[in-house]
């Protein structure tokens, strides 16, 4: 699944893994899509426009109700658990 995929109401799994020299850190977060949105990060190494550099974050709802952001790097994976942004007649 692309990250441009994400709708609000899709209940997603995201594993993000951490390269390290000892060995990988592997990670899953599993919730509901709030929002997918691009917002800006300070960077004054990036030379990016306005001293900015642009991230995609996911917003997720978390089963206890934690609301958590994530920005995703390329190492990420997501997967989509349950659809339910589709109407049901």
């Amino acid at each position: 699944m692309k990250l441009e995929d994400l709708k609000p109401g899709q209940r997603i799994r995201i594993q993000q893994t951490i390269d390290r020299r000892e060995g990988d850190w592997q990670h899953a977060i599993e919730g509901v899509v709030q929002k997918v949105e691009m917002r800006t990060t300070g960077s004054w190494f990036a030379h990016a426009k306005h001293n900015r550099f642009w991230l995609r974050r996911i917003t997720l709802r978390k089963d206890n109700g934690e609301l958590t952001v994530l920005a995703l790097d390329p190492h990420a994976t997501l997967e989509l658990i349950r659809d339910t942004t589709t109407a049901h007649n």
